[in-house]
């Protein structure tokens, strides 16, 4: 099974794409999605921003009051790092289950979309990196209509976050999502066929590892007797020796 790691900027069309490859069968595992559950009420990553962010940042019924989070991480790059702390190895941990699932049914490829892949040193997990890319002041635009923030607020949302232009260059292969849609789902469809594996190349990845665990086992049955049997041999003759 192939790890293909999804990211981009904020309001560049990630999420665009990731819809996209749902379309076309493509198993995604959605960073976002399980963030938003590793944190709800009586989990440990919401017991612990709690710890470090108080009680201002919650809602009455115990869920995070979202936009007063973000006004204070986003203005805070140590106190973001520490929500990532609070945060980062619960979903880490649900995503990997959520691969290893998928390998189990025999998925082919599986995507991980996750905003801060580079960030967060996950693109090591992946065997190639998607960055979707737009303009700067597109990205902007885009941010402002679609959450209704003002451009200074828009602007330190993207501030926030690694460079588009360094997340380009660190990608094995970039969307352009600078024109329309018709022109990204085409780029979509020509991705597809570059990170899916030949027929032979999933089944060795597939049933390799499966194998390899087997003809350990297999081997450690058949040796271990005989193995045991020469190191009683040499204990006894060493005592024989020393007599």
């Amino acid at each position: 099974m192939k790890l293909v790691g999804l990211t981009g900027g904020i309001a560049s069309g990630k999420s665009t794409v990731s819809r996209m490859l749902q379309e076309q069968n493509i198993p995604i595992i959605d960073a976002d999605k399980i963030a938003r559950q590793v944190v709800e009420p009586g989990r440990p990553a919401n017991r612990l921003i709690r710890k470090h962010f108080g009680p201002d940042v919650f809602l009455p019924n115990g869920e995070i009051d979202r936009p007063k989070l973000g006004q204070v991480i986003f203005a805070d790059p140590a106190k973001r790092k520490i929500l990532n702390q609070c945060t980062h190895p619960a979903v880490r941990t649900e995503m990997l289950k959520q691969a290893f699932f998928h390998w189990l049914k025999g998925a082919s490829v599986v995507v991980l979309d996750v905003p801060l892949l580079l960030e967060s040193g996950m693109d090591k997990l992946v065997g190639a990196t998607v960055v979707v890319f737009c303009s700067e002041v597109l990205q902007l635009q885009r941010l402002m209509g679609r959450d209704g923030l003002s451009e200074d607020a828009a602007s330190q949302r993207i501030r926030a976050q690694m460079p588009l232009s360094e997340k380009v260059s660190r990608a094995d292969i970039v969307l352009d999502n600078s024109t329309n849609i018709a022109q990204l789902e085409t780029q979509v469809k020509n991705m597809i066929t570059r990170i899916k594996p030949s027929t032979l190349t999933w089944f060795l990845e597939y049933a390799g590892p499966p194998a390899v665990l087997v003809g350990a086992i297999v081997a450690i049955r058949m040796h271990a007797p005989r193995a045991l049997l020469s190191l009683g041999n040499w204990i006894a003759e060493r005592r024989a020796s020393l007599a």
